[in-house]
């Protein structure tokens, strides 16, 4: 089985500063089926159940690509990949779901290349992939109301494991398609994403993310509303031996009292928050129906690095949002500086059909472009005074494979496995920052956890 990430902007951020793309990754499997995957850390762990789905099923000589609808790009790539599987695999079976196919299934239909499209909610159903009874199976996504039990078991990489708590969003941001493709939000029952924590500790993780599209919502469709502050809460007080928890990307507005104590006085919640913060400017954040205003963001991160001064931050930043003045977009790049802001995820803005902000007056594309630049190069600025900070440190981090750790705020840490002593993967050792490269801290590995 093989797994391709394409594209990535995950909810849980990486270290790299601004990159909307990333690097494919191929891995050869013995039984002929291939997982392609675009877009969110979500969709990429999604498409682990997918794939487990596959093989419990017994498919074979199939690809599957699990799309993304965020940009114009992640759709035109994903169109140009099918093409290019049906050239190299004239017979596989090749089937389309995801947030694209899920917004648009009849362009996916209409492509020749395309045997099966499969909506968000059937994608990792037991038989799905397999049945032939219909060319295109997507279901009304503002329909469902519960998330699928098959999404939330705990999918893992070789260090950590993830647990998708909720789904869609009720929010409807003006640029945004994607409640669209993932519905309104449904939250998974706090007894089922204990019990799934309380297993992945068992199995030997050390540390659980908990993810999902809009996770700060969590609860407002449970009986009672519970906040994720009391979710993240009751995780920490009924699996007393998982050293970490690790939040995946939020959005300021939902901060609740209860999740901002816990960053006050529970060292195991890990000191890193990646806020969807969009844009810097008031008239902007307007526009885009955001909830939160610049001087909000502001006073969060203050007052999380008052009560938790080592918290790192990092942000989900768009360039050229339609009618962006020059000052408008000065305004977003002073956030950079004056929030501290270490990893930033930069988006040229790219216009959805369908969306109020398709409509309006838009920033031209070069100077979009050059937005853009300018933002990563502050993010990029922004990481190097974050690590150079780190220097001289002695931190703690999970091994993530040989030579690279992770640190508690985020920081990704290299260090060389054969001086002092072995760093099992998935393993929690101590380290000194000794120096940095720019996008991570150079440390000597001290001791085990």
């Amino acid at each position: 089985m093989t797994t391709y990430t394409l594209i990535s902007r995950p909810p849980t951020p990486r270290p790299a500063v601004g990159e909307e793309g990333g690097p494919a990754t191929t891995v050869s499997g013995p039984d002929g089926v291939d997982v392609v995957t675009f877009g969110c850390r979500l969709n990429a762990y999604e498409s682990e159940a997918i794939r487990a789905r596959a093989s419990a099923d017994g498919l074979a000589d199939a690809v599957v690509f699990n799309t993304c609808a965020v940009t114009n790009e992640a759709v035109r790539q994903a169109r140009q990949a099918i093409r290019k599987a049906r050239r190299e695999r004239p017979d596989a079976r090749l089937i389309v779901t995801g947030c694209a196919a899920q917004i648009d299934p009849a362009a996916f239909a209409a492509m020749p290349e395309v045997d099966l499209v499969l909506g968000n909610a059937e994608k990792a159903a037991p038989g799905a992939l397999l049945d032939t009874s219909t060319r295109v199976r997507v279901n009304d996504i503002m329909s469902i109301k519960e998330t699928a039990g098959h999404l939330i078991a705990g999918l893992k990489d070789r260090a950590r494991a993830y647990v998708e708590v909720q789904n869609g969003c009720d929010h409807r941001c003006t640029f945004c398609i994607i409640p669209y493709g993932r519905g309104n939000s449904r939250s998974a029952p706090a007894g089922e994403v204990v019990e799934q924590v309380r297993r992945l500790s068992a199995e030997g993780y050390n540390e659980v993310v908990l993810t999902g599209v809009d996770v700060t919502s969590w609860g407002a469709d449970l009986p009672g509303q519970p906040t994720l502050g009391q979710l993240v809460g009751r995780i920490l007080r009924m699996v007393p031996d998982l050293p970490r928890l690790r939040l995946s990307s939020i959005d300021a507005a939902e901060i609740d009292p209860d999740l901002f104590k816990l960053l006050e006085t529970e060292p195991r919640l890990m000191p890193y928050l990646h806020l969807s913060l969009q844009a810097g400017d008031n008239l902007v954040l307007k526009r885009m129906k955001r909830r939160h205003s610049r001087e909000d963001a502001l006073k969060l991160v203050s007052e999380v690095r008052r009560v938790r001064p080592d918290t790192a931050f990092g942000a989900d930043l768009i360039a050229g949002f339609p009618t962006e003045s020059d000052e408008a977009f000065e305004n977003t790049l002073k956030l950079v500086e004056e929030a501290g802001l270490a990893f930033l995820h930069v988006f040229p803005y790219s216009a959805r059909p369908g969306t109020p902000a398709a409509r309006m007056p838009p920033v031209k594309g070069p100077v979009i472009k050059d937005r853009a630049r300018r933002l990563r190069e502050a993010g990029q600025a922004g990481l190097e005074r974050h690590l150079q900070r780190q220097v001289g440190r002695t931190l703690l981090g999970l091994v993530e494979r040989e030579g690279v750790a992770r640190a508690e705020d985020f920081t990704e840490i290299a260090f060389d496995p054969a001086l002092g002593g072995p760093a099992p993967q998935g393993q929690i050792a101590a380290f000194r920052v000794v120096g940095h490269d720019g996008t991570r801290v150079i440390a000597e590995l001290a001791a085990q956890a």
